[in-house]
């Protein structure tokens, strides 16, 4: 069979799960016990070889009905050409969004829209293996003008428009061949989450905080908001050991209401958060305006739960955030995310992703690294989360030297999982779990 009639064969999916909530990694105020998982996707061709791997990101139970999402869009994939899938990825994406009867359980929004994120980046995956290149170049590589047609403009168009964007990333191509040899040479800005975990003890805390700063990280996060006494002393404790110079974000998941986002930022104060994530709701845009105010000269950001373009033009428009926190997977995958950098440059606020999570870190360094070499053109205030846990798992795990994300060089999307890690631990027959139920005795969900 010809490379040019090459298809999709096979949308193979898997729910797979971590046990991190033994050991409180990625606990939070409003997650104390995650179970850290990825609705994983491989998409399969007719003639073999290369393969498009991608997944959406959740923390347990309900893994199984977002990876019975990503089910019901397989009629949407089966039978493409690949060659044509690849040079328009964005036909596919416009074909998930526009599933009539599908698009009702969101629109552009939750469970449905996540899987079209994953199954859209496992194309992307594809696409950029098929090049024989890492994501971040094929986008700094590409021609603006296609880079514009993978956009949905559509609910955003108020901000920013075909024309505009195409102008940000043509000036973007200004000096890119020299950023992308400096981003291979020295790598890209990071923050560590690992330290600040909220199930942690302080000694852990101390300890990991210590490690940091001796690895090279300049900024490390913590996890804040369920006991105000509990915060003072944890954040006491971290800026005594880091010093003055180390910047200290922290961050509620959500936790509260407005007036009690500004009352209790303003209590941690003393001990100069750099920024407040996610202080409220993620869907209320005049919160965060509130809160910006409120607790400047404290900045605040958001996004990992921001569920599309339009939210995100919003929070940009209403001036309620400082730092811009996209997620890899929370959205329709790399074209929406494509319109979520445009808006950022357009409005001039600095992008520092949420990663983290089951591969997060991989997927999401490709997006800043893009970024930097073609559009933004700075690093300057911007660094990606990361948090070191379950990189083992992956054929090209992120990697943290000196305080940097090295870069990528390998094709790919960075998405792909060692098939042990998918035969071990996936739920609920993995070797994993399936010793685990029988240890247990119980049929207990993850």
């Amino acid at each position: 069979m010809s490379v040019t009639t090459t298809r999709i064969a096979a949308v193979d999916t898997y729910d797979i799960r971590f046990p991190t909530s033994r050991e409180l990694d990625g606990s939070d105020a409003m997650n104390p016990d995650p179970d850290y998982s990825a609705a994983y996707v491989v998409l399969r061709t007719s003639a073999g070889g290369h393969e498009g791997h991608g997944f959406t990101f959740t923390i347990g139970r309900g893994n199984d009905v977002q990876v019975a999402a990503i089910d019901a869009l397989r009629d949407h994939v089966v039978g493409r050409p690949v060659a044509e899938l690849c040079a328009d990825p964005g036909s596919l994406y416009r074909d998930l969004t526009g599933d009539s009867q599908l698009r009702w359980l969101g629109p552009e929004k939750g469970v449905m829209h996540m899987a079209i994120g994953a199954v859209v980046n496992a194309v992307w995956d594809l696409a950029a293996k098929r090049e024989g290149k890492p994501l971040w170049q094929l986008l700094a590589d590409a021609d603006p003008a296609w880079l514009v047609s993978q956009i949905d403009f559509r609910h955003i168009g108020d901000a920013l428009t075909p024309g505009e964007a195409l102008e940000l990333l043509r000036q973007g191509k200004e000096g890119a061949a020299d950023r992308a040899s400096r981003l291979l040479l020295r790598g890209y800005p990071a923050y560590t989450t690992g330290p600040g975990w909220l199930g942690y003890s302080d000694e852990k805390l101390v300890r990991l905080a210590r490690e940091a700063v001796a690895d090279g990280f300049t900024q490390i996060k913590l996890k804040v908001g369920a006991d105000l006494a509990d915060d003072i002393r944890r954040c006491r404790t971290a800026r005594e050991t880091v010093g003055p110079d180390i910047r200290i974000a922290i961050d509620a998941n959500q936790r509260w209401d407005i007036a009690e986002a500004i009352e209790w930022t303003k209590a941690l104060a003393e001990f100069d958060p750099y920024w407040i994530e996610e202080p409220t709701s993620p869907d209320d845009i005049l919160g965060h305006a509130a809160i910006r105010s409120g607790v400047h000269p404290i900045k605040v950001a958001t996004g990992e739960h921001v569920q599309n373009r339009i939210v995100f033009k919003q929070l940009l428009q209403a001036e309620a955030i400082d730092f811009l926190q996209l997620d890899a997977t929370r959205v329709g995958g790399v074209n929406e995310n494509l319109a979520v950098l445009l808006l950022a440059a357009k409005f001039g606020v600095p992008v520092c992703p949420h990663a983290g999570g089951v591969g997060l870190c991989e997927l999401v360094q490709h997006l800043s690294m893009f970024d930097f070499v073609a559009l933004s053109g700075s690093t300057e205030g911007r660094a990606i989360e990361f948090a070191d846990h379950l990189h083992e798992h992956f054929v090209d795990p992120a990697r943290i030297h000196g305080g940097r994300y090295r870069t990528p060089t390998a094709p790919g999307f960075s998405a792909t999982m060692h098939r042990a890690a998918i035969d071990t631990y996936r739920y609920p027959d993995g070797a994993f779990w399936a010793a685990d139920l029988a240890a247990t005795g119980t049929k207990e969900r993850a």
